[in-house]
Order: C-alpha cells, then sequence, then structure tokens
C-alpha cells in the first residue's frame, strides 16, 4: 500500500509514486511533457534521464496519480516511443513545484537515445519566416526535431555528451533550453545564428572559397552542372543536378557507379507525385520522421517545374528502371540548398562504390577529392556515420530495406528477453550487426559489403561505438557458418579475446529468427527463406529453402533443385551462365541455343568452355538459391546476360512485369528425395518456347513471378499436412521483391497466418538480429 504524507485542511493524503519508461523517451521532449503534465494534473515531484531512460517521482493524490500514468502511456510526444512503463509507491511528500533534474546513470544501459529526426513542421516555419532570428539557419532544431544518434556520444543524451558540447548557447537560446514550457527545452542540439555551427564552402583541395552565402553558392554551382560534397546528419552526400543528363554521367563516372540507380531529394510531396505515382503508403514514407529513400514507380510523363527550369530526370539517374528512390529533406540544410538549387537533386551516399560513407572533413577531401568539384561543409562534427535508410510499400504496407538513419538505434523488443548480452556480427554483403540484451535488440547501422579494408575498419568502429554507446560487453557472439566471411573472422577473434562462446548459425536460420523476432513467433514457424545464397550445412550453397524453426534449432524440408554456377561468383556477374545451366538442364543435349538471342550474343569459344565446365562439374558449384532462379529467368526473358551490380538483372525482371495477371509457368515437385525439391525444368521449357516465340518480357516475367509465388504457396500447403497449421514467415532478399511476396501473401494469407518482414530488412541487413537470437537460444535452452 502506498505510505501517504499527512494531508492537512482535509484534502486527500499525498501519496508517492515512482515511474520508470523505456524506450525512445530522451531527445523528444519528453521530461518537459511529464513537467508540463504534472502542472495539469497538480502534481509535485521531479523528473530526470538515466541510462535506461525516464525515472519519474510524482507526488499528489491517489486520483490524480492515475490520471497522470495514463496519459503518460496515450499523450505522449509523437517522437517518443514508450516500450515500458513501470510504477512502484513510495514515501508521500508534501514538496511544492515539478522539477527536471540533472540525468543519472544505471547499471544497464537500454536504448533510449532516439534516431535522428526530420526537420518538424514548426522549424521548416521559422526556416522560412523573415522575421524569425533563424530565418535560413541551417541547424534549426527542436525537441521534436533534429540530430539525435549522429551527434551522442553515449548516454545519458545531455548536451555535454553531444558533439554540440564545444557550442557554448547564447542568451536566447540559453532561456529556451532552460524553460520546460518552451518547445526547445533540452532540445541539446539548441543553437541560433549568434551561437550555432556555421556552414562554409571549400574548394576540392580544402582551400576556403570566399561566399557570402555558402548554400546559396553551392545551389548556384549545382544548377551550372557542378558536382558538390555535401555534409549532412550522418555523413556526405554527392549532389548534382537530377535533371542533368550530364551531370549525371560526370557523377557516375566519378564516382564509379556504372547502373546502379541514385537516389533523389525532392523539396515536398507535391514534387515527388510529379515525378512518380505516390499513393498514401509512399506519401507516409516519404514525409515520416524517419525520412527513408521509398522506392516509386515514375511517371512516364514525369516533369519538374522549378523556379528557373523545367525538364524531366534525366534517364541515367536510374538507367532502365521504372523506379526512382525518392527522399525528402531531413535536415534544414537540405531544405536551403533545395530552395537555392531549385531543381531536384542526386544525393547519393558520399563515396566510391563499395566504400563506407565519409562523414569527418578531412576523410572527405581524401576520398571524395577526385569526385566533387566543391564542398560544402560545417563544423558540427558527427560522431557516428550513418547512411541513409532505403524503403518501399509491399501489399499496402512499408518494408525497410535499408535500415539506418532515422531507425538506428531505436531497438527491437523482443518477446522473450536475452539471457545475457549477445553480439550479431552478421553477414558479408549488406552488413549490419546486432547487440542485444533484456528484451532489446538494437541493429546497428548500415555498413556495406565487407569487400574492402575501408569498410571493415568501418565495421569494427561502429561496433565499438555502439558497445560503448550501450555500455555492453558481449558476453555471446554470432556469426554466419561461412568461414571466408570477414564477419565470422572477426567473430571468432573477437569470441576468443573476449572469452566468451561463439555460436555459429546458419544462414536461412538466421533469416526466419529475424523474422520471428520482429513479430513475436517464438516457433515453430514454417519460414520460406528465399534469396541468393547462404552456406548450408552440408556445405552447400542454399537459397531456396523451406524450413520447420524455432529459436535454437531447424530442419530442411524443401529447396529449389540445384543450379550449377559455372566460374563460381562469375556467374553471378554474368547471369547468361546460370540461365546456360537452367535451360541445358531441362533440355538436355537438345537445347535450342540458337534459337535464344541471349546465347547468339555469347562468343562461341566461351560459351563451349561454359559448356565444359557444367558437363564435368569443374569449378560449377551447385547452388540452391532461389535468386539465382531469378538471375537465370531475368536473362532469358531480356537478353541481359551481365549484371553491373548485385540483382540488376533480377530486379529487372521484377520490373518488366505488367499488372496483368498471367498463367504461371508449370513446375514440379520432387518428393521422392529426403528434402523435397521444387524442380523448375517445366518452367524453362515454358519459359524459353515463349522467348523463341517472341512473348514480350512483361508476360515472361509475370508468369515467372506467378509460377515462383504458386510453387512457394504449394510447398507450405503440403508441408502443413504434417506439422500442422504454423505461422509463415516470408524471409530473405528475394521478398524485397514486392510482386513475389504480393504473390505468396495472396495464396496463403486466407488459410495461414503469413508474416513478412517490415521494420526488420528481409535481406542480409536484418540477419544479425536472427544470429542473436539463435545464439541466445542455444546457449541457454
Amino acid at each position: 500500500m502506498t505510505r501517504a504524507a499527512r494531508a492537512s485542511d482535509g484534502a486527500p493524503p499525498v501519496e508517492g509514486r515512482r515511474v520508470r519508461v523505456t524506450g525512445t523517451v530522451q531527445g523528444v521532449g519528453f521530461r518537459p511533457f511529464v513537467y508540463r503534465l504534472s502542472h495539469a494534473h497538480g502534481l509535485s515531484g521531479r523528473v530526470w534521464n538515466d541510462a535506461s531512460g525516464v525515472t519519474i517521482e510524482a507526488f499528489g493524490s491517489a486520483g490524480a496519480l492515475d490520471r497522470f500514468e495514463r496519459a503518460l502511456r496515450t499523450d505522449h510526444p509523437p517522437a517518443a516511443v514508450v516500450e515500458t512503463l513501470r510504477s512502484e509507491p513510495i514515501a508521500g511528500e508534501p514538496s511544492v513545484g515539478f522539477e527536471i533534474v540533472e540525468s543519472g546513470a544505471s547499471s544497464e544501459r537500454r536504448a533510449a537515445i532516439p534516431p535522428d529526426l526530420a526537420t518538424c513542421p514548426a522549424c521548416e516555419r521559422e526556416l522560412r519566416d523573415p522575421h524569425d532570428r533563424r530565418h535560413g539557419y541551417p541547424f534549426t532544431n527542436c525537441t521534436d526535431c533534429g540530430p539525435r544518434f549522429t551527434i551522442a556520444h553515449g548516454a545519458p543524451y545531455d548536451r555535454p555528451a553531444t558533439t554540440m558540447a564545444s557550442f557554448v548557447m547564447c542568451e536566447a537560446c540559453a532561456r529556451e533550453y532552460a524553460d520546460p514550457l518552451d518547445r526547445r527545452f533540452h532540445a541539446q542540439p539548441n543553437a541560433c545564428p549568434a551561437c550555432g555551427p556555421r556552414v562554409r564552402v571549400v574548394a576540392r583541395d580544402g582551400a576556403p572559397v570566399e561566399a557570402a552565402d555558402p548554400i546559396g553558392h553551392v545551389g548556384r554551382a549545382l544548377a551550372a552542372g557542378a558536382i558538390a560534397a555535401v555534409k549532412g546528419i550522418g555523413g556526405f552526400h554527392l549532389a548534382c543536378d537530377a535533371t542533368s543528363s550530364a551531370a549525371v554521367a560526370t557523377l557516375r563516372a566519378r564516382k564509379r557507379r556504372e547502373e546502379k540507380p541514385l537516389a533523389v531529394m525532392v523539396r515536398d510531396l507535391d514534387e515527388a507525385r510529379r515525378l512518380a505515382e505516390i499513393g498514401e503508403a509512399e506519401a507516409a514514407l516519404l514525409a515520416s520522421v524517419e525520412r527513408p529513400i521509398v522506392l516509386c514507380r515514375r511517371r512516364p510523363e514525369a516533369r519538374f517545374d522549378g523556379l528557373t527550369v523545367s525538364g524531366s530526370l534525366a534517364p541515367e539517374v536510374a538507367p532502365d528502371s521504372p523506379l526512382v528512390g525518392l527522399l525528402l529533406p531531413y535536415a534544414p540544410l537540405h531544405h536551403l540548398l533545395l530552395g537555392a538549387a531549385a531543381r531536384p537533386l542526386v544525393m547519393t551516399s558520399g563515396n566510391l562504390s563499395e566504400e563506407p560513407i565519409a562523414f569527418e572533413d578531412d576523410e572527405a577531401l581524401r576520398r571524395l577529392g577526385g569526385i566533387a568539384d566543391l564542398f560544402l561543409v560545417h563544423d558540427r562534427p558527427i560522431a557516428s556515420r550513418c547512411d541513409d535508410s532505403v524503403a518501399r510499400t509491399v501489399a499496402g504496407r512499408p518494408l525497410v530495406m535499408r535500415r539506418s538513419r532515422g531507425y538506428v538505434p531505436r531497438p527491437v523488443i523482443v518477446h522473450r528477453r536475452f539471457a545475457r548480452p549477445v553480439l550479431g556480427v552478421g553477414a558479408q554483403l549488406k552488413n549490419t550487426f546486432c547487440l542485444a540484451r533484456g528484451d532489446e535488440a538494437v541493429l546497428g547501422p548500415h555498413v556495406g559489403d565487407l569487400d574492402n579494408l575501408e569498410t571493415y575498419a568501418a565495421y569494427e568502429g561502429a561496433i565499438a561505438r555502439l558497445e560503448g554507446f550501450l555500455a555492453l560487453r558481449p558476453e555471446v557472439v554470432a556469426c554466419d557458418l561461412h568461414p571466408l566471411y570477414l564477419s565470422t573472422r572477426y567473430a571468432r577473434e573477437r569470441a576468443a579475446a573476449l572469452g566468451v562462446p561463439l555460436v555459429e548459425v546458419q544462414h536461412h536460420h538466421a533469416h526466419a529468427a529475424a523474422a520471428m523476432a520482429e513479430h513475436g513467433l517464438d516457433g515453430p514457424v514454417l519460414a520460406l527463406a528465399w534469396d541468393g545464397t547462404g552456406l548450408g550445412t552440408d556445405g552447400a550453397a542454399w537459397g531456396g529453402e523451406l524450413l520447420l524453426v524455432e529459436r535454437d534449432r531447424f530442419e530442411r524440408l524443401a529447396t529449389f533443385r540445384p543450379l550449377p554456377l559455372a566460374g563460381g561468383d562469375r556467374a553471378i556477374r554474368e547471369p547468361w551462365r546460370i540461365a546456360l545451366a537452367a535451360v541445358l538442364d531441362a533440355f538436355g543435349e537438345d537445347a535450342p541455343l540458337e534459337a535464344l538471342p541471349l546465347f547468339r550474343a555469347v562468343p562461341p569459344a566461351e560459351l563451349a568452355v561454359v559448356r565444359r565446365l557444367l558437363a564435368t562439374g569443374l569449378n560449377a558449384p551447385p547452388a540452391h538459391g532461389a535468386g539465382r532462379a531469378f538471375d537465370a529467368a531475368g536473362a532469358l526473358a531480356l537478353g541481359r546476360g551481365v549484371s553491373r551490380y548485385e540483382g540488376q538483372v533480377a530486379l529487372a525482371l521484377d520490373n518488366a512485369a505488367t499488372g496483368a495477371a498471367e498463367a504461371p509457368y508449370p513446375f514440379d515437385l520432387d518428393t521422392s528425395r529426403p528434402v523435397t525439391e521444387l524442380d523448375l525444368r517445366p518452367l524453362w521449357r515454358a519459359l524459353v518456347a515463349d522467348v523463341i516465340a517472341g512473348a514480350p518480357p512483361a508476360a515472361v516475367s509475370s508468369r515467372f513471378h506467378a509460377a515462383l509465388a504458386r510453387a512457394g504457396a504449394e510447398l507450405v500447403r503440403r508441408a502443413s499436412r504434417t506439422t500442422g497449421r504454423l505461422p509463415i514467415v516470408l524471409t530473405g532478399g528475394c521478398f524485397q521483391n514486392a510482386r513475389l511476396a504480393e504473390g505468396i501473401l495472396g495464396e496463403l494469407s486466407l488459410s495461414f497466418e503469413v508474416y513478412p518482414h517490415g521494420q526488420v530488412p528481409p535481406g542480409d541487413g536484418g540477419i544479425a538480429l536472427g544470429q542473436a537470437l539463435v545464439a541466445d537460444a542455444r546457449a541457454h535452452p
């Protein structure tokens, strides 16, 4: 029972209550909200940040405390995420007033600091108001917006622990910061032109460029065709005029990015709608506080009407693709730069292809000096590099494909607590890592492919920084089975150095576990885990799997009939080799190679060499990946034998399909084997016949997608006759393909509970979460 302080004059007794709140509750105006709420309910007491979240001690009548506690759950600031709210009685105090006190510490740090938040409408209005003291100021922010994770050195999230510590607030900013009723109360990056960070322009050699209006200077240069490196929230962008073919081609050549699509930043939703088909779901994603790059379908007649220019997006932005990645400005500097340039801008990661994004000034000058003509920089340091996130909509719901700026370090709350702190090191490609403790799993920022020393060094640094951020020392390390992944090597060395267990987790088991963690599923589940490749327990390349999955184990129920990869990984870069394997597997020596444009384009000598590799099995390892089937189908249907970046031909096949329904190609299921095989030989024969007959690629693509959706659903139905009706998870990189995912959802949703990914990427960017979950389950059955 609550101990009550003695009341006088017949007033209700004063009771006390301590409330601990965890989640994203620091840096989002939560303490000022608590302050205002306490006044509204007539309570006294105090509130403070600690390393686990926010703690409140409130005093008043029992009824007022109850109403106060309910409002904490329902009326909190929009950027806050309340994960847990626990209260306990404490002794009543006859105190007067409510105060916000200095932050404390905690034995277990939770991920209480929010991700970076896009500029809020109130700050946008100030930015554009010529009578406001922050008019045109590129670092305007408040408790509802601005940088958070990327400027934080540690928790609790207070100004001395951020890169704003060296900027002493002027008298006006200090008043805002100290006033609990002001929207800038304890906004840690709070600043203005008199006391805050400043922008400047430098040349590629680091020499200062005189410019009274640095942002205007760079905007005019971009409009004239220049390439600029722009320092933002989590690193540098490389920017150019998105309507200029010459500018985009120059950027591609200097960045060494031949054909992979480039992201385009537009001023607002109206401009986005002029360029692309924007439904309600896409609009919500574009305008969300996370501000990801959103994949949208381009309008064929897309026009941009700026202040001084009229034209469509340059075709070089996304060659041969009906999709374009759009994003809205998320920092005041972006709003000002787009206004100065008066056109949409390519805003792509500030790096050479396959390198990590540059985030420090000297590093950017050294690494980007050969790309950018000039640099727009500022003197607010970035503590943590954090690339832009990427998302799209699937079945009308958001799907995060790359989880980074705007989402990190927001935790995934798991249904079953981790027994000990776990580090999941992720995969080789599209790497992210995961730190898990208690009921939280925190995915780190996107690192990328661990294919060079620069990226590997960034990977090591990002892990160390987030461990320090959370004050977490791993007691279990989890990695992939593949011995040649650099992440696996790191895991082995790290586990040995820490003297902790190393748990190796099969790739597709980890994919399935990541989906289970996101949706709070304990298992067992049936998982369709479809991707390009992942090492199986038998040493073969898996990737078209149906698994029966629990947290600590799995059973392989079905897979794709394997296709040999002639030349190993070279076949992935040259998918005509995979197509050749598929056609020869389907037709044998009677394969009509001469009738197919794809193979007529291959030099006869090279074709003969690859045929010998396939015939002998020499340097032609079998692969079960669904992604390889997409590569083969795309190469055949589109006549494209070479992929300039991972998944290019498969993506082109998806893009070729129309909305019209087509009859699926046939397939067989070979149930005579210990693991059922999806046999696509009938599909290849029918697809080849269509191509030879001159069927349009749109029809071929639609029939192929329909066949794989039907096949995946049939595998699930057959398995469920033995397992019973279980939850179904769709996981792996292939389920970034909206047509495939929506097709399988359509086949299964009436009979099963189907769980696609949403906030955790289905590809290798989410696999570290699954590794952590499996490792914990195995270490603590």
